[in-house]
């Protein structure tokens, strides 16, 4: 079956958001993020992210199996808690449109769907505007793992190839945190998140 790509928004988003919350915390168990997530959190978390001004969530469907999901967002809306961390390095914070995640199940992986999240989400950084006029810069981040995580699986490849084929480059020092609980931890952990930014 063919696979569908569209932006979900209004009633199909909120019929949405329990599938999209399964599949995130799905696909961010596994290495590098090692996320222990809950359902209601992921819920929560997705809805709030799709109420901000100028938000967008993508999702895949294999028939009507959501397989996949982007999302993105102005910096200063959603992660305005990053804004300092560009300001301090230079970069103007009302320029940055956001990317939040992108998720795919592993076998539709290799298959076009993640060159077309980055489409879909930087078509709509173009089309909108922002305080300052049109956003001339797209972001998202990365975990930070050591090379020597011992759940770091013996074939596991970063994907910064990929993104520095779709045009991004990461920013030295521009790192920020997020929190969250690993699997097989009792308690949330701060971790270090790189930041990759492209021009638009």
């Amino acid at each position: 079956m063919a696979i569908t790509i569209e932006p979900l928004t209004g009633a199909a988003l909120k019929s949405a958001l329990p599938s999209l919350a399964e599949l995130r915390i799905m696909v961010f168990r596994a290495y590098p993020y090692l996320y222990d997530g809950t359902i209601a959190y992921e819920q929560d978390y997705l809805a709030r992210f799709a109420a901000a001004e100028g938000a967008i969530v993508v999702a895949a469907r294999d028939g009507e199996r959501i397989v996949g999901v982007a999302t993105g967002a102005p910096l200063g809306g959603h992660t305005a808690g990053f804004v300092p961390l560009f300001a301090k390095h230079g970069v103007d914070p009302d320029s940055i449109f956001y990317f939040g995640e992108s998720v795919l199940l592993p076998g539709y992986r290799g298959q076009g769907i993640g060159h077309a999240f980055f489409d879909h989400r930087e078509a709509h950084a173009r089309r909108i505007g922002g305080i300052n006029g049109p956003y001339t810069r797209t972001a998202f981040c990365g975990v930070l793992r050591p090379d020597d995580h011992p759940l770091r699986p013996a074939d596991y490849r970063p994907l910064d190839p990929f993104w520095m084929k779709r045009g991004y480059r990461k920013i030295d020092g521009l790192i920020g945190t997020y929190s969250w609980r690993d699997v097989g931890e009792a308690a949330d952990t701060a971790k270090p998140m790189q930041f990759w930014i492209k021009d638009l």
